[in-house]
């Protein structure tokens, strides 16, 4: 990875800062898409005492105007960008609405990285082997497909894991749709994985209630450098460019439920996203 320039979102915490260290190890000169400039210069002098270049790019994930204003100065700073990372996201235990007026987890977790990436092509077309990687979830099994006429959770009860896997099934359909743009025969790829159960700072934002819950599912989950095998593995790997499109769980492509394969709600879901952000001013 010596010279090539990674991008990663959510990198102070959890499998964001296991991966952005791995790749720093391997020689990567790391962007940080970062919420706290604070925790994004700690790290970036972590980067740089293991002789790795690094530096922050300030953006609220949660404000679609600040992932617009975020990526046009990815692209300024790097205008060839070896790897895009869509790391990061968050757990609601209540809905939460952002400034956009959207349903916080899919506006996060989904729409901004949808805004980040296509704005970012063109640097990512830049590159020999542009590599785009999202972090989904095996949390997309908890529901059984995605939900056009509530995507919002207007309507339904709240039931916070299966919103979150609402929001992690919209990261695999997208990785579909997405892939089938890009084609075959394309500079970039575009695969999406499942880390695993990580133990990761996910949920803290929910509380004591959040914590408490993090530390009773202690036991059972992986470690945040274990978690980001994945991730470092499509990042940086040359075995990982031969993937297109794929769903990857231990550095292996799998299976994941159907309806995370159905190529007519991906490109429903890519329209909705397109006519999302066009209610706000934006394009892609």
């Amino acid at each position: 990875m010596a010279g090539k320039v990674c991008a990663i979102t959510g990198p102070t915490s959890g499998i964001g800062r296991a991966t952005a260290l791995a790749l720093g190890r391997k020689g990567a000169k790391l962007m940080l898409l970062c919420r706290s400039a604070e925790k994004g210069a700690a790290l970036v002098a972590e980067l740089k005492a293991l002789g790795a270049q690094a530096e922050v790019i300030e953006v609220d994930l949660s404000s679609l105007h600040s992932v617009e204003r975020a990526a046009e100065r990815l692209i300024r700073r790097a205008p060839q960008l070896d790897v895009l990372i869509n790391n990061a996201g968050l757990v609601n235990m209540h809905r939460r609405e952002t400034l956009d007026g959207l349903e916080e987890m899919f506006a996060v977790n989904h729409l901004a990285h949808f805004l980040l990436t296509n704005r970012s092509l063109q640097s990512l077309r830049a590159a020999p082997s542009g590599r785009i990687v999202h972090v989904g979830s095996g949390a997309h099994a908890f529901v059984s497909g995605f939900d056009f006429e509530d995507y919002g959770w207007h309507s339904r009860r709240w039931a916070t894991m299966k919103a979150y896997g609402h929001s992690k099934l919209a990261n695999l359909l997208f990785n579909r749709s997405l892939s089938l743009r890009l084609g075959t025969s394309g500079s970039v790829t575009s695969n999406t994985l499942h880390p695993g159960a990580v133990a990761s700072h996910m949920g803290s934002n929910n509380g004591w209630v959040g914590k408490l819950g993090m530390l009773v599912a202690s036991p059972f989950l992986v470690s945040p450098e274990k978690g980001a095998e994945t991730s470092v593995y499509l990042a940086s790997s040359p075995e990982a460019a031969r993937y297109r499109g794929e769903y990857l769980i231990k550095c292996r492509p799998a299976r994941p439920k159907s309806w995370a394969e159905d190529d007519a709600a991906a490109e429903r879901l890519w329209g909705l996203s397109t006519a999302l952000l066009a209610e706000r001013q934006l394009a892609v």
